[in-house]
């Protein structure tokens, strides 16, 4: 990281920032000899730890099963323990007061020790650094100073240290007092997202060391780093409830996969790789997607009535027995009463379990009536002739017509191309308009030939969980969880249901016709409705003349709801730039030359429909780019980046280039979701945002 500098005689010393007198720089030469000494002991150790683990040997264990599961954690803890020449492996200290120990602690990605076990460097999610993240003159924790390292190409650059003991005007806990904490966050990117470890805030250290049982809902204004805090916390569990959660899983749920090739680096640069990652498209998997909802029958198969409809529509399927149950065994005949299968077939529905577990205790339920009356007659029959009655044949068949084995596109078929099917199951939910919108128009003729579309996944896995129970994950984090419809939260709230949720979002980042109004909706549907809601308003990302900007069109959007407020002294570049039709695609490709002589990346966003054009404008001006999309995207980093606009959320570029905001607005079906679409993609910048229009600017822009 390139830190500000001045040079005197010769020596680099770090800019001292905008701090209170609690602020200092000591005797630079010296200091940082010292610390990059450390470093280098602290780099020596962490070679012999990964040395001493890799001359373990794994054949040791008492089995092959041993072994090989042996081998595995050692792999994994020999690939946890590289070390990355371009970073250091602490990036802050604390020193404690004599009171608390008089000790000093170097924070940072992983814990190091020496080879008597003394810490040389204690994990960042470990309890003692907690002081690090939390620490103020009002609350000092014990600690008497904190140190911030300046770092370029693994080597120590520049320090900062802020004594809380003395109270200065302001107080010490925002980041435009740091000048190292001002230039990590904005160092110019390249690739992926980076982790935030070393710039994490009180308020965001509070959510990241939240408790494994608590489910919490982050509503996040943009640049306040909600995704971040989210992939810390599923690191910081990970670290603090290993054992339980190596066995039960953590999983990130993201909008699509440019958003998790975007955030992809995080937690590995963590020391984490053992999480799963998913789009809520390739989560909810149940078959090919061969078509598109209008967006009002996408609205109504996302409604949370649906729920109700398919349960009815998966138990309707359960006949009721009229007819006595015979079982011939030998030269008898076993009769079981129908009332008698009537009381066992309201039972196991009463018991509340999923459609296929109580088919399958039903012949054993039945089998035990067989059982009873020949114990009665005067036979002395055992548990194995229990299991074989269940198995005969009269039971199987029996059963098969009483409780029919159900598949989940079987029972939407016959629900989406029967009239009467619907009526029966929608009776009282939906009304006669709304069944006739989900019926098809010519239904096909078999499941096989379905055309199923995206809301038709959620509902298929609705239809999944209530035959055979979903299994739970320990922890999920959802992020943009705002523009999933109720249907799509139940099925992701599922995925946790033993577990804890932490839910990431923006309410007035919502672009999708269903997207959710109320966290506490969101959370009940999500199967939380107890939960811990916080509030992230603290830009840290997006700069102040951008966040001004585009909070213009808030008012008319998402009303009530209140801007974000910028905390960098740094204002950020804003630049409009009018043109006419014929001159724009000249000004996008001057735009993005003058963007790339500055290091960093570069977004040039537009619509789905206008990004093929403004390719062809670049690679016709010789501007090497990538393409950011399904169809056109790789795994090559590229300084510019073409962005379709469905695809912007939740990603970030160094400068960004939009292009024709009102044809942003209009190519979504309706002013609001336009109006929030734009509000996503203009504040994707974190240091320069250009916008190139001919079209007049959508009318709360140019207010103020």
């Amino acid at each position: 990281m390139d830190i500000p500098h001045q040079k005197r005689g010769g020596s680099v010393v770090p800019t001292p920032s905008a701090t209170t007198p609690s602020s200092d720089v000591r005797d630079v030469p010296d200091v940082l000899a010292d610390e990059q000494a450390h470093l280098d002991h602290a780099r020596a150790q962490l070679r012999r730890m990964r040395e001493q683990t890799d001359r373990l040997d794994a054949s040791t264990a008492g089995d092959a099963w041993s072994s090989e599961l042996l081998g595995r954690v050692l792999a994994r803890r020999v690939a946890s323990l590289q070390d990355d020449p371009r970073t250091t492996l602490f990036f802050g200290r604390i020193d404690t007061r004599p009171e608390h120990g008089d000790e000093t602690f170097h924070v940072g990605r992983r814990h190091v020790s020496d080879d008597r076990g003394d810490p040389v460097v204690v994990d960042w999610r470990a309890p003692i650094s907690t002081a690090f993240y939390r620490a103020s003159p009002a609350q000092p924790m014990g600690v008497e100073l904190r140190r911030r390292f300046g770092v370029d190409r693994g080597r120590l650059t520049a320090y900062e240290d802020e004594r809380l003991t003395a109270v200065g005007p302001g107080g010490h806990d925002d980041a435009r007092r740091s000048a190292i904490l001002a230039a990590e966050i904005e160092r110019p990117r390249s690739g992926p997202m980076r982790d935030i470890v070393s710039t994490i805030q009180p308020e965001q250290d509070e959510i990241v060391r939240s408790d494994l049982t608590t489910s919490i809902c982050v509503q996040g204004a943009p640049g306040t780093g909600k995704t971040a805090v989210g992939l810390h916390r599923a690191a910081w569990l990970l670290y603090s409830f290993r054992e339980r959660l190596d066995r039960s899983g953590v999983l990130v749920v993201g909008p699509n996969r440019a958003f998790l090739d975007h955030i992809g680096a995080v937690l590995p640069s963590l020391g984490e790789i053992r999480v799963q990652h998913a789009t809520i498209d390739s989560l909810l998997d149940h078959g090919r997607v061969r078509a598109t909802d209008p967006t009002e029958v996408a609205v109504l198969k996302g409604d949370a009535r649906l729920a109700e409809v398919l349960h009815r529509a998966v138990w309707s399927r359960v006949g009721r027995a009229e007819e006595a149950l015979v079982v011939p065994r030998g030269a008898r005949r076993w009769r079981v009463p129908a009332h008698d299968v009537r009381e066992d077939v309201d039972a196991l529905i009463a018991r509340g379990v999923r459609y296929s577990a109580a088919r399958d205790l039903l012949p054993q339920r039945l089998a035990h009536h067989v059982l009873l009356r020949m114990e009665r007659s005067g036979d002395s029959p055992d548990d194995r002739v229990q299991d074989t009655v269940a198995r005969s044949s009269p039971v199987t068949a029996y059963v098969k017509a009483l409780w029919p084995v159900l598949d989940p596109a079987a029972v939407l078929f016959r629900l989406l191309s029967d009239a009467g099917a619907l009526a029966e199951a929608a009776d009282g939910l939906l009304t006669e308009d709304e069944q006739r919108v989900l019926l098809w128009d010519g239904p096909p003729r078999t499941k096989g030939a379905a055309r199923w579309t995206r809301a038709d996944m959620a509902l298929l896995d609705e239809v999944a969980d209530l035959l055979d129970r979903t299994p739970s994950l320990g922890h999920v984090v959802l992020d943009e969880a705002q523009d999933l419809s109720p249907m799509q939260l139940r099925a992701v709230g599922r995925r946790a249901s033993t577990g804890s949720l932490t839910v990431l979002g923006d309410i007035a980042q919502g672009t999708t016709p269903w997207a959710t109004e109320s966290w506490e909706d969101a959370m009940g549907h999500l199967g939380r409705p107890s939960h811990e809601l916080v509030v992230l308003d603290r830009g840290f990302r997006v700069p102040g003349l951008v966040i001004e900007f585009a909070a213009r069109l808030l008012p008319a959007m998402a009303p009530g709801l209140g801007a974000p407020q910028a905390v960098r002294d740094n204002p950020g570049l804003l630049s409009v730039v009018a043109t006419d039709v014929a001159g724009r695609a000249s000004a996008v490709v001057d735009a993005v030359r003058a963007a790339v002589a500055e290091p960093g990346s570069v977004g040039v966003i537009a619509t789905d429909a206008e990004v093929d054009g403004i390719g062809a404008a670049l690679t016709a001006a010789g501007v090497p780019h990538g393409r950011l999309d399904a169809d056109h995207g790789d795994d090559e980093d590229r300084q510019v980046e073409l962005v379709p606009t469905s695809i912007a959320k939740g990603l970030e570029f160094d400068r960004v280039v939009v292009v024709e905001p009102a044809a942003i607005v209009d190519a979504e079906p309706d002013l609001r979701t336009g109006l929030r679409r734009l509000y996503v993609v203009l504040t994707r910048a974190v240091s320069e945002l250009t916008v190139v229009h001919a079209e007049p600017l959508p009318e709360p822009l140019t207010a103020g």
